[in-house]
């Protein structure tokens, strides 16, 4: 079934009134509401709204404090750590992100890390917040379930753990490159596991015979691949590294399934590179040698067949003008878990 339009700011408003729902203070569940329907508008259609039920379930049963108390701590002039409390993963992202920003300013570069945290939505959303602020981001985290084997294996050991980029450019479209660490992110598994759609070839194995594995139904049994083979698993391990084990956060054998583990806190471990340009160009050549080279790679030949050469962040800005303008594409089984979630907390229905 096709997807119908939904305003953004309806579907802020129903994230909102849900996060209240479930005890969230009225200023954090905003908070909550305004980064996962960036998500949304951006194109991550995974983790935006299409979370929102599995949120209230963890906070409901106990599984994310809804009123956290969520702290920094500097520890060097460029180096800082936040405690998220058990908070909803988006209130610690964004204070990581805000004092990343912060100390980057004073410093040229700042690297913040977080812990007990939990799910924060697309890992873009926090990498572009830099670029109002000319700077380049760099957002990395532990995935909130272990869905990859090292190269390999044949044990779930590794969650997708994405990671983020964010460049200012001046005239072209800044880059921002939010990739997970698997062929495909787990968040839109489960999309096609909701809309009962068959799984392409090369997303998924059988642990037991190696052999693929294409029905969306049967994927809690199956193994993500990674990107590039052995190169994969190896970023995906790298990266849990530090955004989990140097934050004192959970990794490996430690992380909860947050799929199937409703009660017990994540423990998620996020970090945050940011760079001021201007500490290493004049802000103005370093957007002009971006567009330059923007440019030359946009414009260069195409293989026989390629109609476009697209860069990463290009389709982003035109998706956000798109459903800002005209809604935000929201699945009829998404609806139908908004609804029934609607009534369970007694809140006004998604309008539509």
């Amino acid at each position: 079934m096709s997807s119908s339009r939904v305003a953004a700011p309806a579907i802020a408003a129903f994230i909102s009134d849900a996060m209240m729902a479930v005890g969230l203070p009225a200023p954090d569940a905003a908070k909550v509401a305004e980064l996962m329907v960036e998500a949304d508008l951006v194109g991550a259609d995974a983790h935006g709204v299409f979370r929102l039920p599995q949120y209230i379930r963890r906070i409901k049963a106990g599984g994310i404090n809804p009123k956290a108390s969520i702290t920094m701590t500097k520890t060097a002039p460029a180096t800082a750590m936040v405690d998220g409390d058990n908070g909803m993963g988006h209130l610690v992202m964004s204070k990581v992100t805000e004092t990343a920003i912060a100390l980057a300013k004073e410093t040229g570069v700042s690297w913040v890390g977080a812990k007990r945290s939990n799910h924060a939505g697309a890992a873009g959303v926090y990498a572009a917040m830099t670029l109002p602020h000319d700077m380049i981001g760099i957002y990395a985290v532990v995935a909130n379930a272990n869905h990859m084997p090292l190269h390999g294996g044949a044990e779930n050991l590794l969650g997708t753990n994405p990671i983020a980029f964010s460049v200012p450019a001046g005239e072209q479209p800044p880059v921002v490159l939010d990739i997970a660490t698997t062929v495909v992110s787990y968040g839109t598994v489960k999309a096609y596991k909701l809309q009962g759609k068959t799984m392409p070839e090369g997303w998924m194995v059988n642990p037991k015979d190696g052999q693929p594995l294409t029905d969306s139904a049967k994927s809690g049994e199956g193994l993500l691949l990674p990107i590039g083979g052995y190169k994969g698993s190896g970023l995906a391990l790298v990266l849990g590294l530090l955004a989990g084990t140097l934050n004192g956060a959970a990794f490996g054998r430690d992380v909860v399934d947050f799929n199937n583990n409703d009660t017990d806190a994540c423990d998620t471990g996020h970090f945050m590179i940011v760079l001021d340009v201007s500490r290493f160009l004049p802000l103005a050549a370093f957007k002009a040698e971006v567009d330059r080279h923007l440019r030359d790679m946009k414009n260069s030949p195409r293989l026989p067949g390629v109609d476009e050469i697209r860069l990463p962040g290009e389709q982003r800005l035109v998706r956000h003008a798109d459903r800002t303008k005209n809604g935000v594409p929201v699945y009829p089984e998404v609806i139908g878990q908004l609804d029934k979630l609607a009534a369970e907390l007694k809140i006004k229905p998604l309008k539509r």
